[in-house]
């Protein structure tokens, strides 16, 4: 499959965009033959030799021995990227931020996350909280290890020109500038900020559930709820950079007011606070009330129960509009969608097939692979997106 690409400095020639084809391939599949890099680049086997030998010089990749061949007795080496090279991503939760600095080739090399509070916090506290837990990250690489560049995902809409957050309703936040702190304490690092649902449908396709999928759903809620989509292996972000915000569709005209202002959200539906309250709990309750109310009903509990079936019901209506309109080969449930499904599957095909067209019935629905990591993973990967094209391009 192509994958999508953030913006960032093109290769200027030919040799570049094809030092940048093999790069890219490396950190997309990891240790690869110089044979494997033939096929998949369309190369000659002197080129790919070449290009290896350039990256090499620039200190990207290594080569290391190899059982694979490639032909009848003839052992090949594998080339790999080199560990020294590392971006870190940052994810803003509504209750938690994580931290982690990724390698070149997708090894995540250490990562952390901490609880914040939930209450509205003004963004230049998140930000420094952030970057408390970034020179904690940081402190622990090796000597030789470069930081290149910073990725942060956040639960709202990006502005994809500037990379500010124009609106997250869930973190009280209008038109705030991350860039710019965090450049002021890190250096003249490109930083990429993007959604949080874009990341994590981006986290999903290149290491998680969705690998292998060129048209892709990816729909996370916690308080919540945001979406990702694949489309030909593209990321789709609109016009505006805000597509996917799926969580402020219009559902239920007799619905509760979302925290954008308007009433029946799908988010008022499908988040944690309709699960709680459906259960009998309070939305104080957060994280921790979602863990128990899971346990709870992994022990039989016949109110919790119920209130997963009605949730179920919910999810399989928002989902129904969302396969119709993009027809994906697959739908990713991160957050707590994935975390409910042990509990929902086989109800939630049922209500899906009940609702879907005949041919789109055998829609997959999986569980997101990476869990929470996914927006901080994929926050990587947008970053890498970029230095990868500014390491080449020089």
């Amino acid at each position: 499959m192509s994958d999508s690409v953030a913006p960032g400095r093109a290769p200027r020639s030919a040799r570049q965009t094809n030092r940048h084809a093999i790069l890219r391939a490396l950190h997309l599949h990891g240790a690869t033959s110089r044979s494997e890099l033939v096929q998949s680049t369309g190369l000659t086997r002197s080129a790919v030799g070449s290009l290896v030998g350039d990256l090499a010089a620039l200190g990207l990749v290594e080569e290391a021995g190899s059982t694979r061949r490639d032909g009848p007795g003839r052992p090949s080496s594998a080339v790999r990227p080199r560990g020294t090279q590392v971006v870190i991503a940052v994810d803003l939760m509504v209750d938690s931020i994580g931290v982690a600095a990724v390698a070149l080739g997708g090894a995540v090399v250490r990562s952390i996350r901490w609880p914040r509070r939930r209450t509205a916090q003004p963004p230049h506290e998140v930000i420094d909280d952030a970057l408390r837990g970034i020179e904690r990250v940081t402190a622990t690489l090796d000597d030789d290890v470069e930081v290149r560049g910073l990725g942060v995902a956040v639960p709202g809409l990006i502005s994809p020109d500037d990379h500010r957050v124009l609106l997250a309703p869930n973190l009280g936040w209008v038109d705030v500038d991350l860039v710019a702190p965090f450049r002021a304490r890190l250096g003249d690092l490109p930083v990429v900020v993007g959604n949080d649902g874009d990341v994590g449908a981006l986290a999903e396709v290149r290491r998680g559930s969705a690998i292998g999928h060129d048209h892709v759903l990816y729909v996370t809620s916690e308080v919540g709820v945001g979406a990702g989509i694949i489309a030909g292996g593209e990321l789709v972000t609109g016009s505006a950079g805000i597509a996917g915000e799926v969580g402020h569709t219009p559902v239920n005209p007799a619905g509760r007011r979302c925290s954008c202002g308007a009433i029946g959200c799908l988010e008022t539906e499908i988040g944690e606070h309709a699960l709680l309250l459906r259960a009998g709990r309070t939305i104080d309750e957060g994280r921790q009330g979602i863990a128990d109310l899971l346990r709870d009903a992994a022990a039989g509990d016949t109110t919790v129960i119920e209130a997963l079936r009605e949730h179920t019901v919910w999810v399989a209506f928002g989902l129904t509009g969302m396969v119709h309109l993009l027809n994906v080969d697959v739908v990713v449930l991160g957050g707590l969608l994935g975390e409910v499904m042990p509990f929902v599957h086989d109800q939630l095909a049922e209500e899906l097939n009940a609702r879907l067209l005949p041919s789109m019935r055998g829609t997959a629905v999986v569980a997101a692979a990476l869990g929470e990591d996914a927006p901080v993973i994929g926050a990587a990967e947008r970053i890498w997106d970029v230095v990868i094209a500014e390491l080449i391009a020089g």
